[in-house]
């Protein structure tokens, strides 16, 4: 059914009708981070960002890789950068990709990330990217991280570390899968 204007009803016409049809451009990134375990194997280091709306969203610390640099290399400098712990990588955990509109383009981001643990370091918050930075029980995980690819990520990191949260809740103490304490030495 035309409108007032004559044209059939959802039809556009000008500038705004054209700048629709234009794709936007695709672009592809690549970053690299980690999981970090404390030397307990009882918390995780997680990083928290405000989003557009000005919420804390925490996620797993990570960021671009350089020029010359390796995935490997740029996850343990971007876990220094972003909050403030050395870490040493144990082994690759997988990659996560995704797609999102940022300055008018289509970004198609894939990020590695892996397995480290605490070499030293202290918990700061002095990047200009990161709002926060804490040590999180592994029990608090699930509720903490605020994407769904990433706390899949951590329960694969804390199963290939034959870590838990303690199911029982009293002692805070790792557990085996079968229920068990965890050994010692992580195996």
């Amino acid at each position: 059914m035309p409108s007032s204007s004559g044209r059939p009803r959802g039809a556009r016409s000008g500038r705004r009708g054209r700048r629709r049809g234009r794709r936007m451009a695709a672009v592809d990134e690549t970053s690299a981070g980690g999981v970090v375990i404390n030397n307990a194997r009882t918390m995780v280091a997680l990083i928290g960002r405000l989003d557009r709306r000005g919420r804390l969203l925490w996620s797993l610390p990570k960021g671009h890789i350089e020029e010359g640099e390796t995935p490997e290399q740029t996850a343990v400098r971007e876990v220094s950068e972003e909050t403030g712990i050395l870490g040493d990588i144990i082994r690759p955990l997988g990659t996560i990709d995704y797609w999102f509109v940022a300055d008018r383009r289509r970004i198609h981001k894939t990020v590695h990330h892996f397995l480290m643990t605490e070499r030293g370091g202290e918990l700061s918050d002095d990047d200009v990217e990161v709002t926060e930075v804490a040590w999180v029980p592994i029990e608090e995980l699930e509720e903490r991280l605020a994407y769904a690819d990433e706390r899949r990520l951590v329960l694969r990191a804390l199963e290939l570390l034959d870590v838990h949260a303690s199911t029982d809740g009293d002692s805070g103490d790792a557990t085996a899968p079968d229920g068990q304490p965890a050994k010692a030495d992580g195996g």
